[in-house]
């Protein structure tokens, strides 16, 4: 079950802190809406890690893709490019 607590009980903050742990994160609202999120520092590691991951799986999947669609390339072409790119 989510932690959620009003963002006044960062008050006594040392509370708050104790509550977060991996996996358990602490939800913070504000007006009675969510507005923050309170995460151990290594989740958010692993969080960085995962949108990293996806990013080149997304653009893995575009290069897929265009060469389908454009027609694939050997490898002596793609060195020939790397090399031109690289002068």
């Amino acid at each position: 079950m989510p932690n959620i607590v009003p963002i006044s009980d960062l008050r006594n903050y040392s509370s708050v802190l104790d509550s977060v742990s991996v996996g358990s994160p602490v939800f913070l609202t504000k007006n009675g809406r969510g507005c923050y999120a309170i995460i151990d520092i290594s989740e958010q590691e692993e969080y960085e890690k995962t949108k990293a991951a996806l990013r080149l799986m997304c653009e893995l999947e575009k290069g897929r893709q265009s060469g389908e669609q454009d027609g694939w390339i050997d490898s002596s072409e793609v060195l020939r490019r790397f090399k031109e790119k690289n002068l």
